[in-house]
């Protein structure tokens, strides 16, 4: 079972403050690469810094980023980092809410988005990272019970592997991004 703690997000105002493209790239920026400054997140978004600190005080509010004052070397420096806390939420308990609709869609624009970059910039990468990459679908028949454990033991992996001390071994080890959809449909 994963052991990462898992936030409930309840407020519309949390789910449109993660729910800007901007916003959640730094999310993910501080997720995979750790605390950093504003003009460290504005180097890394080619965004000014004064837009970055605007988006850090909003994710801030929403308790989706924290402040790193032991990292300052001075009073003026600020250095945030990413909650701990995994984010779940539900569009049912958004019933006819923009913001949750609108969320919904960013997710899966930008889970499209880094599909679309890999097939974009593959051909740089070195074959065994070519071939290690993959894509897969399928289908099967599920209750409600067997999806939800089906969730669970997908997410106790990807967790195991996105909290794990990374081995010193001597392997080059990239970031890579893993999303998974489980959703009824029809073939």
């Amino acid at each position: 079972m994963h052991d990462r703690s898992t936030r409930e997000v309840r407020d519309s105002k949390v789910l449109a403050a993660m729910s800007h493209p901007l916003r959640r790239r730094l999310l993910d920026i501080l997720r995979v690469d750790g605390p950093a400054t504003a003009s460290m997140l504005a180097g890394a978004t080619g965004q000014a810094v004064g837009n970055i600190s605007h988006h850090l005080k909003v994710l801030a509010a929403g308790d989706l980023v924290e402040e790193v004052p032991e990292l300052a070397r001075d009073r003026r420096e600020r250095w945030w980092r990413k909650t701990p806390a995994m984010l779940a939420w539900s569009p049912s308990d958004f019933p006819d809410d923009p913001v949750a609709m609108a969320a919904e869609s960013l997710v899966l624009d930008r889970q499209t988005a880094l599909a679309r970059q890999w097939f974009a910039e593959r051909d740089g990468y070195p074959e065994p990272w070519r071939r290690a990459a993959f894509t897969t679908d399928h289908w099967a028949r599920l209750s409600v019970a067997e999806l939800a454990e089906l969730e669970e033991r997908i997410l106790d992996l990807l967790t195991s592997l996105s909290d794990r001390e990374v081995p010193d071994d001597g392997q080059e080890r990239k970031p890579v991004f893993l999303t998974v959809r489980a959703v009824p449909g029809r073939p």
